[in-house]
């Protein structure tokens, strides 16, 4: 007889989430409850295991290719379930609901990851997936999945997104992934419908990298990337540490990383840019993400007199500082439109306006969709800085934040979307992301891809941040479909 395997759920607390005491927030192994309605669900619909501690990822992460079956469950799906939407008034609710948590001037939240508002955000998501009855598991990087069974124990088709955000965070940034795939979820429910794989939507810890460097330490831990003893000792911006914060928010779960790959993965996002307006197109279906190379620079000169000090005597930190940032835009004046690059942060000390800076700190974001030209923009920056230093007679440190290279997603899940968007009545255009995403690391291990919808001016990380209710909830409806179209069967 096989094991009947012990299912890692969050306890519910009789607190109100924001105000649950620490001991009502550990992580226990406990049995399922059978969720509401539980005892009227076919036997097939019942709760199956996908995510036990020793569940093995997959050999095979493929999804099964139908088209060539001239009586394919998604050609019988076409005919019953071509009509099936979310509900967008749920979804613009609960959208809402989450922007509450950390609000700041502007409408927008600040949720920086693994701070008190980020623990009530992930609260509230994980009661909305305890409502719905989905089996929930956390695992040990603080990563939520909460899984819809299908008719077997496959992988499941998965989408999800993250919740935190930057210091200056807009509504819809991650949030619009993790709560369209609830809203997919409850939509099936709510029709009957039954799919093949289980169906499942996550969260991931730390994609914005704003308190914890790198950015999608979550998702990078899930695929293997990065080890679990390594990103739990990760020191953040504040002097905070991963694991003492996960323990402190009670998400540090019992599930191993890496977890098991998914049978396919698609995340849904604002574009975050300007291509989609500007070009009056609604849904992006997204070819891949740039590579990103974060590094850290820190100048050591001399603070001195600002008023008696010679200008050819200086060690002068705030001028080294500055010739980086003018040279960061020469690179990408050279190199064309495919080479970006951002000077994010500047600090220089002792900061005061009759001192020479004695030392400055900055850090360089260089992207790009082509690995080579990255690595010239790199070498570029890095032979400047080193002559910088013997001219100006300072010394000059370097720190890498993090580095990820280009990443193409399956050509099978992006035709998927983008015949879906079209199948809806929807413009659709093909584009890469500038931004980085955390299915650019699922991407590692299952077919991956991504749903973009416009975002107003290209404004993002900021609190205007905006979408158009139509164009939300055309891409999950586009998400709906696109998954039940990689999930290669459904019946009503």
């Amino acid at each position: 007889m096989p094991r009947s395997p012990t299912t890692w759920c969050r306890r519910r607390s009789t607190c109100p989430p924001s105000r649950s005491p620490p001991s009502s927030r550990n992580l226990s192994p406990v049995r399922p409850s059978a969720p509401r309605g539980s005892a009227n669900r076919p036997a097939s619909r019942r709760r199956r295991q996908w995510w036990p501690p020793s569940v093995p990822q997959p050999t095979s992460t493929s999804p099964t290719c139908r088209s060539d079956r001239p009586t394919s469950p998604w050609r019988r799906r076409e005919m019953t379930n071509a009509d099936l939407r979310i509900d967008g008034d749920r979804l613009l609710r609960r959208i809402g609901d989450l922007a509450a948590i950390g609000p700041i001037e502007g409408g927008g939240s600040c949720r920086l990851a693994l701070t008190d508002e980020d623990r009530d955000g992930r609260d509230l998501v994980v009661t909305w997936m305890h409502d719905l009855g989905l089996d929930v598991g956390i695992d040990g990087i603080g990563n939520v999945v909460a899984v819809r069974p299908g008719r077997t124990d496959a992988p499941p088709v998965m989408t999800g997104s993250h919740i935190d955000t930057v210091r200056t965070g807009g509504r819809y940034d991650g949030n619009l992934g993790v709560l369209a795939g609830l809203e997919v979820l409850e939509t099936l429910a709510e029709r009957g419908i039954e799919t093949d794989h289980p169906f499942a939507v996550a969260f991931f810890t730390d994609e914005e990298g704003a308190r914890f460097p790198p950015d999608m330490l979550g998702s990078l831990v899930y695929v293997g990337g990065m080890g679990i003893e390594e990103a739990l000792d990760i020191t953040g911006i504040d002097g905070a540490v991963v694991g003492d914060e996960l323990d402190r928010i009670g998400y540090r779960g019992p599930y191993p990383c890496p977890g098991p790959a998914p049978h396919a993965f698609v995340e849904f996002h604002i574009e975050q840019g300007p291509v989609l307006e500007a070009e009056g197109v609604t849904i992006g279906a997204v070819t891949g993400v740039q590579g990103i190379s974060w590094t850290e620079y820190t100048v050591i000169g001399q603070a001195n007199h600002a008023g008696t000090t010679p200008m050819h005597l200086r060690h002068d930190a705030g001028f080294a500082a500055a010739a980086i940032v003018t040279h960061v835009r020469e690179i990408t004046t050279r190199m064309g439109d495919r080479q970006v690059a951002t000077v994010g942060r500047l600090e220089l000390h002792p900061d005061l306006v009759n001192v020479v800076a004695g030392s400055a700190v900055l850090t360089v974001d260089l992207r790009n969709t082509d690995e080579s030209l990255l690595q010239q923009a790199e070498a570029d920056l890095a032979g400047f800085v080193a002559d910088l230093a013997a001219v100006e007679g300072v010394g000059i440190t370097t720190r890498s934040l993090a580095r990820f290279e280009p990443v193409v997603f399956d050509e099978r899940v992006v035709d998927t979307v983008a015949a879906t968007a079209e199948r809806l009545g929807h413009s659709v255009a093909r584009m890469p992301s500038g931004a980085g995403h955390d299915a650019q690391m699922l991407a590692r291990v299952c077919p991956t891809g991504m749903v973009f919808v416009p975002s107003h001016d290209g404004i993002s990380h900021n609190p205007t941040e905006h979408t158009d209710a139509a164009d939300l909830v055309a891409g999950a409806d586009v998400l709906l479909q696109t998954m039940l179209a990689l999930d290669g069967g459904a019946d009503t």
